[in-house]
Order: structure tokens, then C-alpha cells, then sequence
């Protein structure tokens, strides 16, 4: 296979991860870290997707170790991709992980990351729009810095991973809305059909029957569709129905 035609697949793989229209996280985040590496000529990746707060972020590695590394890395708040993500700006400068001042902003990241073999990182934000989403961060063991190209690529695919993550999450509050709306209207139709059994029963307004409704049921503390189901199916309270 082709870069070019695995660089189509790795876009392929990650607009699939949500074609189901699921927001499920884990999925993007595991194609673009487990294929960052050889599309990138990196040795290793992780990403972190956190929308909301930093300590809620998800995150996943090309491998096991690196990815355990950035779920420490997440609870230590230090690292590139947690710098990368408070900064909220562009790329965070390739780091050398055996310089000192590395050594002592990140004084438990960095040991870490050279003792699984890893001399330079540098951290691409996940942007949706201006938003920073989440985190891309690429690490390499070679004694020379990432070059240009790595970059650039490496900036489409974080920010194409962000844009399909950010809208398979409004399709799921949309349905989560259409759902929230369908059952209030459900309720309601319930509720309205109550209210004409007991006015025809006590011979009052619509009104005063809902009156009757809501005072029953807060009596009770219950829910006022479970009453007035129970209005239409018969088995209400003889007190509420005049039985």
C-alpha cells in the first residue's frame, strides 16, 4: 500500500469510527493513535479528547505504554498535551525530553517518556474551529526534531478527527432532545385525556380537573403521568375518580 493510499484509509477509518452516529469517544480516538505513527514516520502517538474539563479527558495510545503514560499524564496535569491543551493555541513547540528545562516543567512526564525510549515530542491540537478539543501528540526516539511535513499532516488529520467527534456529539444530543420532546409530548397527550375522564366523571371545567390531577398526585408524590395513566386505564383511586 501506498502513503497516499494509506493516508485514504486512516481518513476513511476515522469518518467510519462514528458512521453509526454514535458519539462513542474511544473509537476515533484508537484509529488515529494506532495509525499516526506509520502515516507520520513517528514511533508513537497518543490523543486526548477533552471537550469539558481536562481531568474528564479520554485518552488513547498506539500502544499500551504510551497510552498508560498519557492516562498518568492526565491525572499528573503536566505533559505536553496538557500544556498544549490550557494554552488553547497552535501546535506546542517540539520539545528535546533530555533538556533540563524539559526535565523540570514535566518532572514526572519526562523521565517516564525516555525510559520508554523517547527523546522529542510535540503536542498538535484538536480544533474545531477555534476550539482546542483535544490533544495529538506525537513522540520519537530519533536524535533530530520532526520535520515540517510530519506536521502539517499530522495538524489535518488532529483536525479532522476533532470535526467528526464534535458532530457525531451534536447528533447525540440531538437525539437526546428529540427524545426528551417526544416523551413530553407523550405525557402531555396522557395527561389531557385524564383531564376530560375526570371532568366528565365530576361534571367540572378541563381545569378544575386538572386541579384535581396535580393535587392528587403531589399528595401522594407521584408522578402526574403515572396518575393519569391510571385515570384511563381504570385503576385510579376511587378518591381522585368518584367511584
Amino acid at each position: 500500500m501506498t502513503p497516499e493510499q494509506r493516508l485514504a484509509d486512516a481518513f476513511v477509518a476515522l469518518a467510519g469510527s462514528t458512521a453509526d452516529g454514535s458519539s462513542d469517544v474511544p473509537g476515533p480516538l484508537s484509529v488515529l493513535a494506532t495509525r499516526a505513527p506509520a502515516l507520520l514516520s513517528v514511533h508513537a502517538a497518543t490523543v486526548v479528547f477533552a471537550p469539558g474539563k481536562y481531568d474528564a479527558a479520554r485518552a488513547a495510545g498506539s500502544n499500551p505504554l504510551v497510552s498508560r503514560l498519557e492516562h498518568e499524564a492526565i491525572g499528573w496535569r503536566e505533559g505536553p498535551g496538557h500544556d498544549c491543551h490550557r494554552a488553547d493555541a497552535g501546535p506546542w513547540a517540539q520539545t528535546a525530553l533530555t533538556s533540563r528545562p524539559t526535565r523540570q516543567r514535566w518532572p514526572r512526564y519526562t523521565p517516564r517518556a525516555l525510559t520508554l525510549g523517547y527523546t522529542h515530542v510535540v503536542a498538535l491540537p484538536l480544533r474545531e474551529h477555534t476550539v482546542t478539543k483535544g490533544v495529538l501528540t506525537l513522540l520519537s526516539g530519533a536524535q533530530h526534531a520532526f520535520p515540517p511535513s510530519t506536521l502539517v499532516l499530522g495538524r489535518s488529520l488532529a483536525d479532522f478527527t476533532a470535526v467528526i467527534m464534535e458532530r457525531a456529539r451534536e447528533a447525540d444530543r440531538s437525539r437526546t432532545l428529540t427524545a426528551q420532546l417526544e416523551q413530553a409530548l407523550a405525557s402531555r397527550v396522557v395527561i389531557e385525556q385524564a383531564k376530560g375522564v375526570l371532568a366528565t366523571r365530576w361534571a367540572v371545567p378541563l381545569d378544575e380537573a386538572f386541579d384535581l390531577l396535580r393535587k392528587h398526585a403531589r399528595s401522594r408524590q407521584r408522578p402526574l403521568r403515572d396518575v393519569a395513566r391510571e385515570v384511563i386505564e381504570g385503576r385510579a383511586d376511587p378518591d381522585l375518580t368518584g367511584r
